[in-house]
């Protein structure tokens, strides 16, 4: 299992490292500017403190939550009922009060980890878009990409193997079934078209055409 420590006090990462790498593999960040969101989703746990000078937990949360497919504890100095609300509200699962005795930091780590094993999610993430496979949603960052049926299928497949290249004929016959009867080139095309313009609401534009084959899954880099 795999842990995200961000703080901003370098001290308390150390403590917070030592105590759980006997168990769990854990990686720090000095700072919440100092995270990629790429790496999000590779993570089983992420532990956030709230106050930290660049970029607050709270402004972290409100800017990736929908990227992390995992439980978040945060850590704060304060004990303001107000501040435990937000948290929650912008999608927190528990929150530690500073100063915290290291007994009680594994016992909330082990306990969301199971309860995570129990209650798996399932999002497949390509920063700054991300699919909720159980919702059948996409989303550009916190933005919901407002999809048919036909549309959502066919960007799922497309993301499930970003990178491969699909001829419209294999984009057709997984969206529509091997009986569907149609213009495979026209429909396809169309639908293409047709997500592309929704994609382009939120300024981006996922799915590139290769010349005389077909469309692949792939996000421009910065």
């Amino acid at each position: 299992m795999k842990i995200l420590v961000i703080d901003d006090d370098e001290d308390l990462l150390k403590l917070i490292e030592n105590a759980l790498s006997k168990e769990y593999t854990v990686e720090t960040r000095l700072g919440a500017n100092r995270v990629n969101p790429d790496e999000l989703k590779h993570y089983d746990l992420v532990i956030l403190d709230v106050m930290m000078p660049e970029m607050s937990g709270f402004d972290f949360l409100k800017q990736y939550r929908e990227l992390i497919d995992a439980p978040i504890i945060l850590l704060t100095a304060k004990d303001f009922e107000k501040d435990k609300l937000e948290g929650f509200a912008l999608g927190a699962d528990d929150y530690v009060t500073k100063p915290f005795s290291i007994k009680e930091i594994r016992a909330r780590v082990a306990a969301h980890l199971r309860r995570e094993q129990r209650q798996k999610h399932h999002r497949l993430i390509d920063y700054p878009m991300s699919c909720d496979l159980i919702a059948k949603q996409f989303f550009y960052e916190e933005t919901e990409v407002s999809l048919t049926s036909s549309e959502y299928e066919l960007c799922e497949l497309l993301l499930k193997n970003k990178g491969q290249v699909f001829s419209k004929e294999q984009l057709y016959t997984s969206v529509y079934g091997l009986e569907a009867v149609g213009d495979s080139q026209t429909t396809i095309t169309e639908r293409v078209k047709q997500i592309r313009a929704k994609f382009d609401l939120v300024g981006i534009n996922p799915i590139k055409t290769v010349w005389g084959v077909g469309y692949k899954w792939q996000i421009e880099k910065d």
